[in-house]
């Protein structure tokens, strides 16, 4: 049975450092659509000499890298559209707080994934305080946001399990991660070039060393939370891989100077009683 242990937690939780970190430079870019494009470029040009070394996965996990690839490029759409027009404090927990119950939701139904009672509280814990951390009496005044924000919640729940599902499939989880960051940073990249072709070239050459700052952050990330899905159920990782919300907060209020508010306060407790839950679950 799969199970959270002591090194998949803090190997998760690093990884959630590690995403708000490179969610943060985006946020704190003036062209968040080319950062984002340059970051996950930088990603598929790292994973080349990578995946030489690993090699490919079995062709049983090929579906789920093709679908995770479209899931994608629609995950960078809406994650660009929500920062450009929020800040990073509301929109950032509003994206990651409802992927886990949908993804708990998704994994009890279809995978047969039953989480104790005590991982469930867990669960609902640190997405009850991520929300917390991201709404606020301002929110509304932020439409556009939001909508972004919800829509992006939606499929990161989608590419979560679809990813874990492939991961699984292929027996060999660097294969099919170093596979998945090869192919995904292309298409978005293309999209952006068409539409700014005449920015692109000159912005990267200014721009790329903090680009692959920002992609090793990212491959690293998301390669631990799928690595992790091969050994703990989808819905905890999930869970504890949103506690990247906490550090998105700290980083939104020191270096991009965002208030951090009581109720930030206590979404931050929520989220640590949360954390505890899943860990203790069994």
């Amino acid at each position: 049975m799969l199970s959270i242990t002591w090194p998949v937690f803090f190997a998760v939780v690093f990884a959630a450092l590690l995403h708000a970190s490179w969610n943060a430079m985006v946020k704190s870019s003036a062209e968040k659509g080319m950062d984002m494009a340059l970051i996950h470029l930088a990603g598929s040009v790292i994973a080349i000499p990578l995946v030489l070394w690993v090699g490919l996965p079995p062709a049983e996990s090929w579906p789920y890298l093709a679908a995770s690839l479209v899931i994608h490029v629609a995950y960078y759409i809406t994650l660009t559209g929500a920062y450009t027009h929020g800040d990073l404090g509301l929109t950032y927990p509003l994206m990651r707080g409802s992927a886990p119950l949908l993804v708990a939701v998704s994994g009890t139904v279809f995978l047969s994934e039953h989480l104790s009672m005590v991982a469930w509280l867990g669960v609902l814990a640190i997405s009850c305080g991520v929300l917390l951390l991201g709404l606020s009496k301002d929110a509304l005044h932020s439409p556009k946001a939001i909508q972004f924000a919800l829509f992006n919640a939606v499929i990161i729940a989608i590419y979560t399990v679809v990813d874990g599902l492939g991961v699984r499939a292929s027996g060999n989880a660097l294969q099919y991660i170093f596979l998945l960051f090869l192919i995904d940073g292309w298409p978005f990249a293309f999209l952006m070039w068409y539409r700014r072709r005449s920015q692109m070239v000159e912005y990267a050459k200014k721009r790329w060393p903090i680009s692959m700052v920002g992609s090793v952050a990212s491959l690293s990330s998301y390669g631990i939370a799928l690595w992790a899905m091969t050994q703990a159920p989808m819905a905890t990782v999930a869970a504890l891989r949103e506690t990247s919300v906490l550090f998105a907060a700290l980083i939104g209020f020191w270096l991009l100077k965002e208030k951090f508010t009581h109720q930030r306060l206590l979404g931050t407790f929520t989220i640590m009683v949360g954390m505890v839950a899943v860990r203790l679950a069994r």
